[in-house]
């Protein structure tokens, strides 16, 4: 334990995601150590970006306007959405160039453990947008996980009823693992997407 300010900036940063007790008190001697100038350039970034940035009133996506990049770009498919959990998916799925059309973020999955449900997210703003627009792809890429594939399902049930595709991100093995290391599930799911090579 160290005294006063310095046990308190250790505190702040061990609160951060990832950011365990040894790294908080790493990057707090770091910051220490670092040029004034330095330190108050991150200040200053941290406080424009609790100011600035909000989120897309369409889509849930970061952004520093009213409306984000993807949003008001008219170049995007303006009939498929694709329903993410949180904004770094969005940046996930933009690096591989595969999908030109919009992003809905859910803000979040559902986990009965932590307390969020349906309605902590933003599926009835989905829904509406479904409603209002001449959308006709739906593309689920939740995470897959335990709260993933629950929010995945209470998705589908909810479209089912819509005269949209609804479509979900296959899942299998990963480029470069080996098949003794996979979980019966990745294994699993990977054989029920197959596709025929010839």
């Amino acid at each position: 334990m160290y005294d006063g300010v310095i046990q308190d900036l250790i505190d702040e940063l061990g609160r951060l995601p990832g950011v365990g007790p040894k790294s908080a008190q790493r990057i707090a001697f770091h910051l220490l150590e670092v040029e004034e100038d330095q330190a108050s350039k991150l200040a200053t970034v941290l406080q424009e970006v609790r100011s600035k940035v909000r989120f897309c009133e369409e889509c849930g996506n970061v952004s520093e306007e009213d409306k984000c990049n993807f949003c008001s770009n008219p170049q995007r498919d303006q009939t498929t959405i694709c329903v993410v959990e949180e904004s770094k998916d969005v940046q996930a799925i933009e690096r591989t160039r595969e999908f030109r059309g919009r992003y809905h973020v859910l803000g979040g999955a559902i986990s009965p453990i932590a307390g969020v449900g349906p309605d902590q997210l933003r599926i009835k703003q989905l829904l509406t947008r479904l409603s209002d627009s001449a959308i006709n792809e739906v593309i689920i890429a939740t995470n897959p996980n335990l709260e993933g594939e629950a929010t995945a399902t209470y998705l589908t049930r909810m479209l089912g009823s819509m005269e949209i595709e609804v479509y979900k991100l296959a899942s299998g093995l990963p480029v470069g693992g080996d098949l003794e290391y996979a979980d019966e599930v990745t294994l699993g799911r990977a054989f029920e997407g197959k596709r025929r090579v010839n």
